[in-house]
């Protein structure tokens, strides 16, 4: 197969503990002054072997697109057996402007650098654009060990199972910080109505005793292969706050189809500190009471599967019955005495009842009407040379750009007496 590596990485204009809109705020950013966790991933990619197209997605706050941009391209020069493609506000740009030449729309809400489903439909469109069969997507703060992490995420991929059933979506699972594949979360009195972190303890348990490859419940989105059967055929969902892919399989079984769990691809998950878990939580709330809405009007829908929460056990079933939002209130009540943040966990249990339930039953509905665009899109975009050619073009500019500027700034410093190390790594970087 011939695979791509899509990474988004999130990049702000400074550290804050507010973040931006229900499908802009995001579970950690880094400052534009700071380097980040993206090197690191990167760094560790060189070992991988058959490593082809990596792209990388840059999303930020409009005011500082093109400096966000800029920061990820100079990061990414330094690793250079790395195929690399820097995406941002100007090739975006560009991916909107053939939409709307062929007539599909900008289309901006569905596919774009806002917003996790948003970004992540940018990367299969790019992937169906670009030619590759496969993708691959990883988030900026994990670690690649396994020389063998691409071979093993092609495993069984685009094949059948001994019943038939084609293998088009496949996850694997993360080590944490202290090397294991179990949540950290605890048993907490105040987490007594929200035992995600146990139910997800029990249901990768059963994964890992498990053959190879079984059908899954859970998606771990930094470690999660598509084949092209399914990301032009599916999308993910733009409305949904955070969690855009666990409800991918929700999506997929809905419309037929499943993600399986192998139990043999893994990686290395070392996400920085959460700034504020009070925040985390508002944005759960918008996500488990929007996934709620949605499989109830999916129900709606006669040419849909059902999918019940009893089919979800132990996770995520238990957040998709009737009652979350009572378990959501009194979760943030509870929080909100024993956590240190806790403005922010009255805010959250506020907005359970108020504006998170608005916007659910407003949104609901949306994802199952763009389902109807997302596959004649796809096929109209796939290997659409123009936009590949303008593409490659955009990004081979802004090098020659930034090197040039580089080289300059280096020639002024080595004029002066510094290091002309540094002029001679900057016509190195030119010259490739």
């Amino acid at each position: 197969m011939n695979p791509v590596i899509v990474i988004p990485t999130f990049v702000s204009a400074r550290r804050r503990k507010e973040g931006g809109s229900v499908l802009t705020t995001y579970d950690h950013a880094t400052p534009i002054s700071q380097p980040g966790e993206l090197p690191r991933l990167l760094a560790s990619l060189q070992k991988v072997r058959g490593l082809g197209q990596v792209l990388v997605l840059v999303v930020s706050e409009p005011s500082i697109e093109m400096q966000a941009v800029e920061k990820v391209q100079g990061a990414v020069s330094r690793y250079t057996t790395l195929n690399t493609l820097v995406v941002g506000a100007p090739e975006l740009a560009l991916v909107q402007q053939r939409m709307e030449q062929l007539g599909l729309g900008k289309l901006q809400k569905e596919i774009g650098l806002a917003g996790y489903g948003a970004v992540r439909n940018l990367g299969l469109v790019l992937a169906d654009v670009l030619g590759f069969d496969s993708v691959v997507f990883l988030d900026d703060d994990e670690v690649i060990d396994d020389a063998d992490f691409l071979q093993k995420a092609m495993y069984g991929l685009g094949k059948l199972t001994k019943k038939g059933i084609p293998i088009l979506a496949k996850t694997g699972f993360y080590f944490n910080s202290e090397g294991s594949y179990l949540s950290k979360s605890q048993d907490k009195w105040y987490n007594h109505f929200w035992q995600q972190g146990k139910a997800f303890n029990k249901m990768i348990a059963k994964a890992m005793r498990s053959p190879r490859l079984s059908r899954s419940n859970h998606v771990c989105g930094g470690c999660l292969a598509l084949h092209k059967e399914a990301f032009k055929r599916l999308s993910f969902d733009p409305w949904i706050a955070r969690g855009e892919d666990l409800d991918y399989m929700l999506d997929l079984r809905m419309y037929g189809s499943d993600i399986w769990f192998d139990n043999q691809w893994s990686l290395r998950h070392l996400p920085p500190e959460t700034e504020s878990e009070g925040t985390r939580f508002r944005q759960d709330i918008f996500r488990w009471l929007y996934e709620y809405r949605k499989m109830e009007y999916s129900r709606t829908q006669i040419d849909l599967l059902q999918v019940k929460p009893s089919s979800l056990e132990p996770y995520p079933g238990p957040f998709l019955e009737p009652g979350i939002t009572k378990r959501i209130r009194l979760t943030a009540f509870l929080r909100s005495l024993a956590r240190p943040d806790k403005r922010a966990y009255r805010k959250a249990a506020k907005a359970a009842t108020g504006e998170a339930t608005t916007y659910a039953q407003r949104n609901c509905s949306k994802y199952f009407e763009f389902q109807f665009v997302w596959p004649e899109l796809m096929a109209r975009m796939e290997n659409d040379q123009i936009l590949r050619t303008a593409l490659m073009q955009s990004a081979a500019q802004r090098q020659m750009d930034m090197g040039a500027d580089r080289f300059a700034a280096a020639q002024t410093v080595a004029a002066a007496g510094v290091d002309p190390g540094m002029t001679s790594e900057i016509r190195l970087n030119i010259a490739e």
